[in-house]
Parts: C-alpha cells; sequence; structure tokens
C-alpha cells in the first residue's frame, strides 16, 4: 500500500500543456511517481464567479473528505472481525483507489461538462448531503440493532455477581409454585464456601435446613441455592449481606427466560438479514462519495489554475505521489523549476517545511504553482 498521500500541482502550460508535463517529469522523476490528472475544458464563467467559487470548493472539499473518512470508518466497524477485508470493498468501480487517482477521468455522465463550474458544484455537493444523511439514518438502525445483542450478550459475561443467570439455572435447582416458599440464589466468595455451609441454616429459623446446593462454581465465586419462606426474605437478604453473601434477585419463570432467549435470536437474525444489503450499500456509496471527493479536487485545481494563470485556459495539472522520505527534496526541485512564476510564494524551503507557527498559518500551502494535498489514507491502523 501506498502512504495515501499525492500531491495535486497545476502548472501554466508553456508552448502547450504537454511540454510542461515533460518539464515536470523531468525534473522530478527521480523523486515521485507522476500521472497526469485530466481535467476537461470546462465552463470558466466571471472573475467574480471565479473567487467566490474558489471558497466554496474549500468547503466542499473539506466535507467530503469528512463524509468520505466517517463512511470507511463505519464500514470497518460492520465488517467486525472481517475488518482486515477493508481495502478489498475500498473501490470505484472496479479501480482501487490509487489507481482511480491516478487515473483520473472526468465522469461526464454524472457532472455533465455542459454545466457552469456552479452547478457543479451544487450537484456534487447534494450528493454528498445524501450520502451523508442516508448513512446516519442507516448506522442508526443498525447500531440500535447492534447494541442492545451487546448488551444481551454483556450480561451473559462477568462474574457471578453480575452476569445473568439464565443459562446457568434450571428448573430442578428451585421450589417451585409453593405458596409459602421461594428458592434464592447466593452468591459466595469461595474462600466462604465452607462458612456458607455451616451457617446457612442458623441465619434464620424459617430456612428450609438442608436446602442448599452448590449449583457452579466461577472464578472466585460460588453460586448456591438455599429454600425458605417468602415472609423471611427480606430478613435473610439483611442477615447475608452482613455475612458478605449476595442473594441475587432472580425469579425462575420458564415462560419469559424462553422469551428472552427468543428475543436475542430473533435479534441474531435480523443482524443478519440487514448485514448483506448494508454492506452493499456501503461499497457502492464508498463509491460515489471517493468519485464526488476527486472531482471536487479537480473543480479545485480548475478554478485556482484560471485564478492563478488566467486566460485563455491552458495549464497542466498533475498528480505526484512523494518517494517516501523525500518531500522536502521533491518541494525544493518544484522550487527550482517554478520560481519564476511566483518569487513571493517560494519562501526558504526549510521553514515552510518544519515551522509550527507557519504551518498553523496555512502560509506553506501557498507555492509558486497550484497546489493541493490529497490524502487517501482513510482506513485507521490498528
Amino acid at each position: 500500500m501506498s502512504s495515501g498521500e499525492f500531491w495535486l500541482l497545476s502548472v501554466p502550460g508553456e508552448k502547450n500543456a504537454n511540454d510542461a508535463w515533460e518539464k515536470l517529469n523531468r525534473g522530478t522523476g527521480s523523486l515521485s511517481a507522476n500521472a497526469k490528472f485530466n481535467i476537461p475544458d470546462l465552463k470558466v464563467g466571471t472573475l467574480d464567479q471565479l473567487v467566490g467559487l474558489s471558497d466554496d470548493l474549500g468547503k466542499l472539499d473539506t466535507t467530503a473528505e469528512s463524509v468520505t473518512r466517517k463512511l470507511v470508518q463505519y464500514f470497518g466497524d460492520v465488517l467486525e472481525d472481517d475488518r482486515d477485508k477493508l481495502y478489498e470493498h475500498l473501490v470505484i468501480g472496479n479501480k482501487d483507489m490509487k489507481s482511480y487517482v491516478t487515473k483520473f477521468q472526468w465522469e461526464s455522465a454524472k457532472y455533465p461538462l455542459k454545466q457552469s463550474l456552479k452547478v457543479l458544484s451544487e450537484i456534487i455537493g447534494k450528493q454528498i448531503t445524501q450520502i451523508d444523511n442516508d448513512l446516519k439514518t442507516k448506522s442508526l438502525g443498525y447500531n440500535n440493532l447492534k447494541n442492545t445483542l451487546a448488551s444481551i450478550d454483556r450480561k451473559a459475561q462477568g462474574s457471578l455477581i453480575t452476569k445473568d443467570l439464565s443459562d446457568i439455572v434450571k428448573a430442578d435447582d428451585f421450589v417451585l409454585n409453593s405458596e409459602y416458599l421461594q428458592t434464592l440464589l447466593v452468591v459466595v466468595p469461595k474462600i466462604n464456601a465452607k462458612e456458607w455451609e455451616m451457617k446457612y441454616a442458623t441465619m434464620h429459623q424459617m430456612v428450609v435446613p438442608g436446602s442448599s446446593r452448590l449449583i457452579t462454581e466461577e472464578g472466585e465465586h460460588c453460586l448456591y441455592s438455599v429454600t425458605l419462606f417468602k415472609k423471611i426474605i427480606d430478613e435473610f437478604k439483611n442477615s447475608a449481606r452482613e455475612n458478605r453473601f449476595i442473594v441475587r434477585d432472580f425469579v425462575y419463570d420458564e415462560e419469559s427466560l424462553k422469551a428472552g432467549k427468543n428475543e436475542r435470536d430473533k435479534l441474531v437474525a435480523e443482524k443478519q438479514r440487514q448485514y448483506a444489503p448494508l454492506i452493499r450499500w456501503l461499497k457502492i456509496n464508498f463509491g460515489e462519495i471517493f468519485a464526488a471527493y476527486i472531482h471536487v479536487k479537480a473543480l479545485r485545481v480548475f478554478v485556482e489554475s484560471v485564478l492563478r494563470y488566467g486566460l485563455p485556459v491552458n495549464f497542466q495539472a498533475s498528480i505526484v505521489e512523494p518517494n517516501k522520505g523525500a518531500q522536502k527534496k521533491l518541494r525544493i526541485e518544484l522550487n527550482k523549476l517554478y520560481i519564476h512564476l511566483d518569487g513571493t510564494a517560494a519562501g526558504p524551503i526549510d521553514s515552510f517545511e518544519d515551522s509550527p507557527a507557519l504551518m498553523s498559518l496555512g502560509v506553506n500551502e501557498y507555492y509558486p504553482y497550484v497546489f493541493f494535498k490529497l490524502n487517501i489514507d482513510f482506513v485507521e491502523k490498528r
């Protein structure tokens, strides 16, 4: 996998755009992998429209990247144990992200070239908003399902003090349907098991002697049953608490236990039913949002190139992937090649790259050539 960092550059055409491409390639070929970034002839509009659009596209760019990241992160969460297969799903048509960027072709069926730049940005903006809203709706329903299931499963874990006891006990452990007697479940620390066995029948005279049974042992605790008269339950609980024995609030009811198990089975089945359509939706809409994101980048490069280099439209856009560790050298080489375009934009490369103060102001993003950073490292490292 690549680092995910690309540079989108645009330089003015010389005799023609291809001369500009060859000059860039000759100067930087040993420091980066370069490809033409093909932007079609778009409707330019007026200078005022371009200036206003430049700001709007900056905001749209930020939104598009944010929604793409959100969708990819959620995609990984949905995959759960198959998260390592996330990259396989992140395709646009039949291309992976890097191929789509380095072999970019404007999708005129989605974004018609006869439309103005403003209308194109609005089409993309509506698409991004729709995907974001749909993602919120779909994730809310599926997450509620997952969380309810996780809550049920959490109750089945933990120690005997807190976990659901439904799968541990059975009808034979209880005196059922008695008008006067009730069986309680008591959690006893293992180190106090002998003490419980000697003491439980003396904790109240209405405890049934010989009624305590060891049901199970887990970790540092034992689970016992004990049968007593219903009218002394509260007194017995107080006495048990004083002796560091924990009476669990549990009443054996076969119908409700069955209903609980059926509810979990229904939730599991519903989650499985929703899983495949959700994966399909995420896969399709990743392709849609990523394509929209790159088209926003293309619009930004076009608008900034026209604002910077003027009319008639004559520039060469390129997608540049810096070699590992070569960013600073590449920046120096680009500076040498294009300083003549705008001497005020260059400044000392070292101070640009290394100064947090300058970077926080965004100063290092302004160069003699049009420059936008493009990150496609959407998959979080885990």
